[in-house]
Formats: structure tokens, sequence, C-alpha cells
């Protein structure tokens, strides 16, 4: 939407601000903006001062990369979560997906990516050393790949294979109830929470 300098210069720069966010366009973003402005000044307040807070004060968890208040996260510290159990996930928001589903009561590994060397993403790049370190130390049964369905997430699941078969732990791979080429976050809950209860061993093709 453009106001060809017949609105305000102010109302504009919030608009191109929330434009900025995924999957909202130009319309969703003057919607935000124009409600934010009839709310009152302390609501405003209120919300940009969370999203500042969430910036500066938001910290990574130091055992497997998921956001924390602190420096361990309450997945990690929960001492009624299965300790023996590790799911692999790409991303932040596949912990927000999994979790949804209450299926699942182990502890999770963030990559932070997969590899894609087409991207200039490779091993190197993830926190796959991490992961090995936790499965050297012991005390972990088996390890769930919860990557995406993809070329990349392939590519990933059979690294990560290699690098920890010489352990005693199972490797697992959810249940193609996850369509190919689909990522976690877009999957309904109970297509992901049978996934995950069906789980079935990692097979190298």
């Amino acid at each position: 939407m453009n106001f060809n300098g017949k609105s305000s210069k102010l109302l504009e720069d919030a608009i191109a601000q929330f434009s900025t966010l995924p999957g909202i366009g130009k319309k969703t973003a003057t919607r935000f903006a124009l409600h934010l402005l009839r709310k009152p000044e302390i609501d405003v307040e209120t919300f940009a001062s969370a999203i500042l807070k969430m910036k500066q004060e938001t910290l990574f968890c130091e055992i497997c990369n998921n956001i924390s208040d602190a420096s361990i996260c309450k997945v990690c510290s929960d001492n009624s979560r299965d300790k023996t159990l590790i799911c692999v996930v790409e991303g932040i928001h596949d912990i927000l997906a999994i979790e949804s589903t209450s299926q699942y009561n182990g502890l999770f590994h963030v990559l932070g990516g997969v590899i894609s060397p087409m991207d200039g993403i490779g091993p190197s790049d993830l926190n796959i050393t991490s992961l090995i370190e936790r499965v050297r130390k012991g005390g972990i049964n088996e390890i769930v790949l919860a990557l995406p369905t993809t070329m990349e997430g392939d590519t990933t699941n059979f690294y990560i294979n290699r690098k920890i078969e010489a352990f005693e732990v199972n490797v697992t791979i959810l249940a193609r109830g996850v369509a190919i080429g689909d990522e976690l976050q877009y999957t309904d809950e109970i297509t992901l929470g049978q996934s995950i209860l069906n789980r079935k061993p990692f097979i190298k093709r």
C-alpha cells in the first residue's frame, strides 16, 4: 500500500516495519499499525516493551539451544522429562509444534538449520557437534530425528546417524504421516502426534 505522501510518514514507517515480518503483507501491516494507533498509549508501550525485552533478555539453552529465560531451558531442567530421549529438530518453531501435541516427553536438540550446500550451510554451521557430545557422555537411549522431509533434511539425518552410529543409541525417525516436503510447524497436531508415537528405526538407504 502506497500513500504517495498523503498520509503520515510516521504511519508509513510503522507499516514498513510490520511488513518485514514473515507472512505479513502491506494490507495486514496497515491494519496492525492502525490498530496500535487507536490503542491507549500505555497498551502500546507495554506491547513495545515486551518485544524489546524479548530481544534483549532471551537466552539460548546451554544444553539444547532452545530459547530460554535462563541458562538452562524449562524442558532440560524439568525432572519429569525422559532424559534418555532426545528429539533433534531444525528450529525452535519445531519444538513448539511438537510440544503442542502432548505426545512427547523427552528432551530436544535444536540444530539451527539443516545441511544445505546450495545455501552454503555445512555441518560446521549447525549445532551438531554439541549433539554428538551429549550422546558421547552417555545416558541417551534414543535419538529421534524430526527434521524436514526434504532432501536437505534427509542429508542431515544421514550425516547425524553416521556421526553417532558408533555409540549404543537407537536412532529413529518420524513416521511418514508428515508428508514429504512438509515442515513440522505446518503439520496439524494430530498428524504430528501420531508421527511421533509411530516413529520407526532410521534406515540408511
